[in-house]
């Protein structure tokens, strides 16, 4: 009986694959230096570092590359700047004013209650162009959906994705722009077919292990999506217990008085409140937290919520 072997990666590219609180960091060695993909969340800005110094040794990182701007992979770009003095860092053009005023709200830091330190940049990755890293040259394509200034990275020679938050082998990330009443489920779909035509035979996913059946997760990302699209209030829903999980991986445990204060204080959540109509915030929050808990991935012990 016949066995394919996958792919493998390309040479110099490595994956430090991480947890759902901070995206998987891509390392790119080549003559010219080490580049690294994404940065992780802030509070694992440490480890982030600690696991670059520990690939790379005595070698310095030259270059950071970040697909867009949401704190779990860009949270550790200050500390790596911090590191690594002359780290060049290109980010996503959509955002570079935001990121030049420090804007967090327009950064979506504030009104998803997570956390960035503040980071320069030296320059901009601009879509339907090349850029050498390591030791091959990728393409840049614009991949709007998840986030509408997200970025993908493709190496045609092997047939290789860095889908960030557009693909992952089970889905694709929460439609944020969705959440603040803007239409941006077709453009998802438009990244899928995207995807689709470039035909990757390996996608490093921003979150996840690293895989190969391209259409198994396509085929998985449009029943999420068309459901999604049927109901809207589904992924409002959807949306909001990953906001909570994902605050919940950072604190480990928080009261409930002190989670309600949190969502309160958070544009998302209350406007998530507001969209249940009649329910009152008190009432919307406990659903919530019981359907973590029900699902697993929170348990309560007397009036404090424990990630689980």
């Amino acid at each position: 009986m016949r066995h394919d072997t996958p792919p493998a990666l390309p040479p110099g590219v490595s994956v430090l694959e991480r947890g759902w609180l901070s995206a998987n960091n891509i390392l790119l060695e080549g003559p010219a230096g080490a580049t690294l993909v994404d940065s992780g969340y802030a509070s694992h800005s440490e480890q982030t570092v600690a696991l670059v110094e520990a690939a790379l040794g005595p070698r310095p990182l030259v270059q950071l590359l970040n697909t867009h701007l949401h704190s779990d992979h860009c949270g550790g770009n200050a500390a790596l700047q911090a590191r690594y003095p002359g780290l060049q860092t290109w980010i996503p053009p959509g955002e570079a004013e935001a990121v030049r005023a420090w804007d967090e709200s327009r950064l979506s830091y504030q009104h998803t209650g997570q956390l960035c330190p503040r980071f320069g940049f030296d320059g901009l990755l601009q879509p339907d162009t090349e850029r050498r890293l390591g030791q091959q040259t990728w393409q840049v394509h614009a991949a709007p959906g998840h986030d509408p200034h997200s970025v993908i990275l493709f190496e045609p020679a092997s047939a290789t994705l860095i889908s960030a938050d557009a693909l992952w082998e089970n889905g694709f990330g929460v439609v944020f722009p969705e959440l603040d009443g803007i239409a941006a489920f077709d453009e998802v779909a438009a990244t899928l077919d995207l995807i689709e035509r470039l035909a990757p035979r390996t996608v490093v996913p921003g979150h996840g292990a690293v895989f190969h059946d391209l259409g198994a997760a396509l085929a998985t990302a449009r029943r999420r999506l068309d459901g999604f699209v049927r109901s809207p209030e589904r992924h409002q829903q959807y949306a909001t217990k990953v906001l909570l999980k994902f605050k919940l991986l950072e604190w480990q445990q928080i009261g409930l008085d002190d989670l309600k204060r949190w969502m309160q204080q958070t544009p998302h959540m209350r406007e998530a409140a507001r969209r249940m109509g009649g329910a009152s915030e008190e009432a919307w929050l406990s659903e919530l937290v019981a359907q973590l808990v029900a699902s697993g991935a929170a348990r309560l012990q007397g009036q404090q919520l424990i990630n689980a």
